[in-house]
This record gives structure tokens, C-alpha cells and sequence, in this order.
């Protein structure tokens, strides 16, 4: 819910929408409610042509009171209980884990019983499957042991200034930015680290290299979204084989565009 008005969101959705609009087959996992904005979703998932595999629950459409700064950064109120914390695991979730090349999960999803579906997806993966930890910070929404088992499970994770800086007191890493990834990396077997940066840009961190990344230059209209068509973008042009670089270059020119739109699914 935008100052702007109604918005279909959320980060599994935007991230789908990115990596569809980037010539990929992109889905969406979730649940919506018995109720009218949970049809008004549904009803916008097919007019946008975007694949999904969403559940209707008993409980209700799960919504985000969005409010902006002066400078376009958003905050959230998130409500409780609703439909995506409750997303049943399906016949049809185990057929797309076991047909996905990558996958893009968060930490926030995973405050209540929809955890468990999260997890079963992720162990349902093929072994060469790009799992991708995103891990969108939110509120007290959060553990030590959701973060730790959802790293142990993850190929790549992506962070932003702040967010790493929550993790490295959480987790006893180092302060210093370069150091704390590479911990993560080698504690937890990952094969990188994305950390982003907003307008200073972005950096992919492995255990041998940093490669930065400058930010585009644009008028920031919001920042709604950006950094799922960050990681769509990113994940979209590694699988086709794209240096680290190039990857994330055409992230950050994403990333750019959506801050230059309103909300997080831009034409």
C-alpha cells in the first residue's frame, strides 16, 4: 500500500517479474486470501502473463503499509498472520523446485509456518541449483537460527550496508565490510556475497576478489523494488554465463530504472 495507491508486490513477486521481463521463465511462490485483493492479485498476475504457483488460504491477503522519505527510501508496516506466512507446501511447488535452475528466498517469509515450505523447497532443488539468500531484513522479523540454517542452504547471499552490519553483530563477524563476507563465505560454503550499497553503488565479493560496481544516475522517483530487480537482473545474466562484472552491471542498470519509476514493477 504506496502513498501512490495499490501496488502488487513483495519481494518473490518482483523479483519473478524482473527476471520474466529479462526473457526467463519467472514464478512466483506465495498464498493470497479469500477475499477481494486477494482475486485483484490473481487477477493482475495473469494480466501481466507472469507464471505463479499461489495458494488461496483462509487467512487474509497479506499486505505493507509503504511510506517514503524525502529521498524515496521506503519504510514498512507489515501486517501479521496473512496468507504468505501461511503458504502450504504443494504437489505443484515439488515439481517447479525440482525443475528450477535458481531460486531467490528471504529471511521475512520465513517468521512463521510458511518457513517449512521454504525450507522443503530448497531441499527439493536440484544440487546444481542456484539458491540465492536475499535477505531483506525486516523489523524483528528475524532469528540467529532463520539466518544461519537459510546461509547453510544458500549458494549466494545478498545484503545491503545496513543489513550487514545487523548480521555481523548477530553473527560475531568482523566489522569491517570485506572481512565480514568473506567470513560468511567461508563459515557458511557460500560462493559469493552481493552487497549493495544504494547510490554508492554495489560490490560482489568472493573469497579471492571485489569486484565494485558504480551506481547509474537517475531521478529517484522511488527505490521500491530496486533491489529485487537487482538480484533478478544478476541472477538472469550469470546463469547465461555473464562475468561477475557484466552480471552486475546489468543489475545496477535495473536497479537504476526502477528507482527512476514508480513502485517495483515498471513497464
Amino acid at each position: 500500500m504506496l502513498p501512490s495507491g495499490k501496488a502488487l508486490g513483495g519481494a518473490p513477486a518482483n523479483f519473478a517479474y524482473h527476471a520474466s521481463r529479462l526473457g526467463e521463465e519467472g514464478w512466483t511462490v506465495s498464498a493470497v486470501g479469500e477475499d477481494s485483493l486477494g482475486r485483484e492479485i490473481l487477477s493482475l498476475m495473469r494480466s501481466k502473463q507472469l507464471h505463479y504457483i499461489i495458494a488461496v488460504t483462509g487467512k487474509p491477503t497479506g499486505t505493507v503499509e509503504v511510506s517514503l522519505d524525502s529521498s524515496g527510501v521506503p519504510s514498512y508496516i507489515i501486517k501479521e498472520d496473512v496468507a504468505w506466512d501461511n503458504i502450504p507446501f504443494t504437489p505443484d511447488m515439488e515439481d517447479l523446485a525440482k525443475q528450477a535452475d535458481a531460486v531467490c528466498f528471504g529471511s521475512l517469509v520465513q517468521r512463521m509456518s510458511s518457513r517449512e515450505t521454504v525450507l522443503r523447497f530448497l531441499r527439493e532443488m536440484r544440487p546444481d541449483a542456484l539458491k540465492v539468500f536475499d535477505i531483506n531484513l525486516r523489523q524483528h522479523y528475524y532469528t540467529k537460527e532463520v539466518l544461519e540454517e537459510s546461509l547453510r542452504l544458500a549458494d549466494i547471499l545478498k545484503i545491503n550496508d545496513q543489513e550487514i552490519r545487523d548480521v555481523a553483530g548477530l553473527l560475531s563477524l568482523p566489522s569491517d565490510t570485506t572481512a565480514a563476507c568473506r567470513k560468511l563465505i567461508s563459515k557458511y560454503g557460500l560462493q559469493m556475497v552481493i552487497h549493495t550499497k544504494g547510490a554508492q553503488g554495489s560490490e560482489v565479493i568472493t573469497a579471492s576478489e571485489v569486484i565494485p560496481q558504480a551506481a547509474g544516475e537517475v531521478q529517484v522517483v522511488d527505490t521500491v523494488g530496486a533491489g529485487d530487480s537487482f538480484t533478478a537482473a544478476f541472477v538472469v545474466a550469470y546463469l547465461r554465463g555473464a562475468s561477475l562484472a557484466e552480471a552486475q552491471r546489468l543489475a545496477s542498470d535495473t536497479a537504476a530504472y526502477v528507482c527512476s519509476r514508480k513502485g517495483a514493477m515498471p513497464q
